[in-house]
């Protein structure tokens, strides 16, 4: 059974870099297209990025052009490079998995049948 699991967020003043990790185990990820999404206090849980099996990419308009989404399948890992943060991008970050053959909206959580537990992510100076 797949399980995911976050790391690499922490304390970051604005301007700064992080780089989230998302691991699987039980499973190989390249039967999933993986969705990274956010849930800052007092909001919503929202869509941040997601990569499909066969590398394709998407991003919110709020990250274009700062995060950048990859996978390495040989470690069976999803990483999200966050650069030029800032406090709006204060969050925990969840990593998500549905399989590679749904093709609705990205942004629909409802497609995503695993999550990680979530890793804080805190821009501030």
């Amino acid at each position: 059974q797949l399980q995911l699991v976050e790391s690499g967020g922490g304390l970051v003043q604005p301007g700064g870099s992080l780089r989230l990790s998302c691991a699987a185990s039980g499973a190989t990820l390249d039967a999933y297209a993986i969705g990274w999404f956010r849930q800052a206090p007092g909001k919503e849980r929202e869509g941040v990025s997601w990569i499909n099996s066969n590398g394709l990419t998407f991003y919110a308009n709020s990250v274009k052009a700062r995060f950048t989404i990859s996978r390495d399948n040989a470690k069976n890992t999803v990483y999200l490079q966050m650069n030029r943060l800032n406090p709006e991008d204060t969050a925990v970050y969840y990593c998500a998995a549905r399989p590679r053959t749904v093709v609705d909206a990205w942004t629909d959580q409802r497609r995503y049948g695993v999550w990680g537990q979530g890793t804080q992510v805190t821009v501030s100076s």
